[in-house]
């Protein structure tokens, strides 16, 4: 019997990304639904539901303003039940928090807070960020699909009112101990990160409190602020925010190759710091420069990782990398690129074509099962190298999502997370142990693993 899909619309009810995405997995996980989302109407979102094959009649009629709930199922008696059931669970979660439908009724709720969260659809979130700088207030926007132009004109405003815009497309911060959006559980202490890049920033606060060491602050700044147009707007103003921070004695930076305008720019601000900096642009090749997110933690703190390596096979064959982390899967093509070696794939999981519809993989790890599978089965796989990220925000078992498929080749792990975060690491990785995972103690040493494993 075909599967049938149904919508529902709660008109006027508004639901965050993160949110929607998680109540989207615990709607997929009931019996009989093959698949749901939760998203609110507007014309780009529709379009999502519809390339995933999620939208029915009913959800074309959505405004921007509404929440359309839609499930794929077997029958329509189990369809109609996972929509009910939404509700249901949405009514669980901090109802004794307060609430409010606008930024004025938060204002009025908490009158000293001083950030703002925004996380809408992207055709809203440059307004809605206007409002919150407009109101003195300093802005995560979580939210993606703002435009460069606006991106520039807000970081442009907030550098004019003495605030900190992190973002769009900020996925991840550590401020003053709290962790916000994807975001670990690390000790306080002083060193500074300015990131463009969520699990970059994740990799490194993990690895420097597995040092011994703590973060003061972990600033956000979005994927595009070191791009031309946008000239590290938001990168200059953290540093100048972490610079007046006397809790704050050692910066570390973190990004994807920059502009190189923009790259010396950064660089040249760094040099006037009377802080101690240390710059990981990945992919740049520098005297002075980190080149893996590792090296840039142990620069920062002053010691090394312990340095372990598996036992050494010969395997035929070439490394499938499944990532849930953007900058991890970055990462581990880079040690690849420098060992000089090709014909091996990564592949990013939470890029917009993987989820289009779907929640991200480090929420719902699902995603990432149906290609171990096929790497699996596939005779030319010889390794197969994968990220497990925790923290909060992320799956409360990504592990034991991971270990659906029974192992039964190399597979290779890093785990970023502390014994600190819901999912506690060392659980995670003696789960994976147990299962016959080779788990690294870094993204940048499993990369590494990987290839000693194939190239002999």
């Amino acid at each position: 019997m075909p599967s049938l899909v149904l919508n529902r619309i709660e008109r006027g009810r508004y639901l965050d990304s993160v949110a929607a995405m998680r109540l989207s997995r615990r709607l997929a996980a009931l019996p009989g639904i093959e698949g749901a989302a939760l998203m609110i109407g507007s014309p780009s979102n529709k379009d999502l539901l519809r390339d995933a094959g999620l939208l029915a009649s009913a959800g074309e009629d959505a405004g921007p303003n509404d929440l359309v709930i839609a499930v794929r199922s077997s029958d329509e008696a189990t369809g109609r039940s996972a929509l009910e059931s939404a509700l249901d669970f949405e009514l669980e979660k901090g109802n004794d928090l307060p609430h409010a439908r606008t930024l004025a009724g938060a204002l009025e709720a908490l009158p000293r807070a001083n950030l703002a969260l925004i996380s809408v659809p992207g055709d809203f979130a440059a307004a809605e960020a206007r409002k919150a700088l407009g109101a003195g207030l300093n802005a995560l926007v979580f939210s993606s699909g703002v435009p460069l132009e606006e991106e520039r004109e807000l970081k442009r405003l907030a550098n004019e009112k003495g605030l900190l815009l992190m973002g769009p497309d900020c996925g991840t911060a550590l401020i003053a101990g709290t962790p916000i959006a994807f975001a670990n559980a690390v000790p306080r202490g002083d060193i500074g990160i300015v990131s463009a890049s969520g699990t970059g920033l994740q990799e490194v606060s993990c690895l420097i409190a597995r040092m011994g060491a703590g973060v003061s602050h972990g600033i956000g700044v979005g994927g595009r602020d070191l791009d031309e147009r946008v000239g590290a707007l938001g990168t200059l103003a953290a540093i100048e925010a972490l610079e007046k921070d006397p809790g704050t004695k050692i910066l570390v930076l973190i990004s994807k190759p920059p502009a190189t305008r923009v790259a010396d720019q950064v660089l040249a601000r760094l040099a006037q710091s009377k802080k101690r900096s240390v710059v990981c642009f990945l992919g740049v090749d520098k005297p002075g420069l980190a080149r893996t997110l590792l090296e840039a933690a142990e620069m920062a703190t002053g010691k090394a990782l312990q340095q372990e390596k598996p036992e050494k096979r010969e395997i035929r064959g070439r490394v499938e990398g499944l990532y849930c982390g953007g900058t991890l899967c970055s990462e581990a093509e880079l040690v690849f690129r420098r060992l000089d070696l090709s014909g091996h794939r990564f592949v990013d999981l939470g890029d917009d074509r993987h989820t289009r519809g779907r929640p991200h993989p480090m929420i719902d790890p699902e995603i990432r099962n149906d290609h171990v599978a096929r790497a699996l089965a596939d005779s030319e796989v010889g390794v197969i190298l994968v990220d497990v990220v925790l923290g909060y925000g992320s799956h409360p078992d990504p592990a034991g999502v991971l270990l659906k498929n029974p192992i039964t080749k190399a597979v290779v792990a890093s785990v970023t997370g502390t014994d600190a975060d819901p999912q506690v690491r060392s659980r995670q990785v003696a789960r994976l142990r147990e299962a016959g995972v080779l788990v690294a103690p870094s993204n940048a040493q499993a990369a590494e693993w990987a290839a000693s494993l194939v190239a002999y």
